[in-house]
């Protein structure tokens, strides 16, 4: 970083995050916007796995939007920020390969460090 570049805030991270994923830019925004240790927690019923290392997010990442057969709605709610988190609430509405027609609702929990996310943690 530059001494011109300035560190965003949470609240400009979280604002970002949630323009790019409502652009359809999910895995743009993980590029930008996570550090390279971030980790991305799953709850223990999760047919997907957690994941540390911005490497391995970006591949949990790709390898839940491959199982994406069609895409029927969903939606990113507005940020909530708190101190270094914010939260969001999404939806997808998708036929997923192999596993039919499914709604999938969730409460995401980001935390952020200088100006980077460094968790993402999933409740549903």
């Amino acid at each position: 970083m530059t001494t011109s570049q300035k560190t965003m805030t949470t609240q400009e991270v979280a604002n970002r995050l949630v323009e790019l994923c409502r652009a359809g830019k999910v895995l743009d925004a993980q590029e930008e916007l996570f550090a390279e240790n971030v980790t991305s927690n799953e709850p223990e019923h999760s047919p997907n796995k957690s994941a540390t290392g911005k490497a391995a997010v970006l591949a949990k990442g790709k390898g839940f939007a491959s199982m994406i057969e069609e895409r029927h709605d969903g939606f990113f709610g507005d940020p909530i920020v708190c101190g270094n988190y914010f939260s969001i609430t999404c939806m997808l509405d998708a036929t997923m390969k192999g596993m039919g027609r499914m709604k999938l609702e969730e409460v995401c929990v980001f935390g952020v460090k200088d100006g980077k996310v460094v968790s993402e943690n999933f409740f549903y």
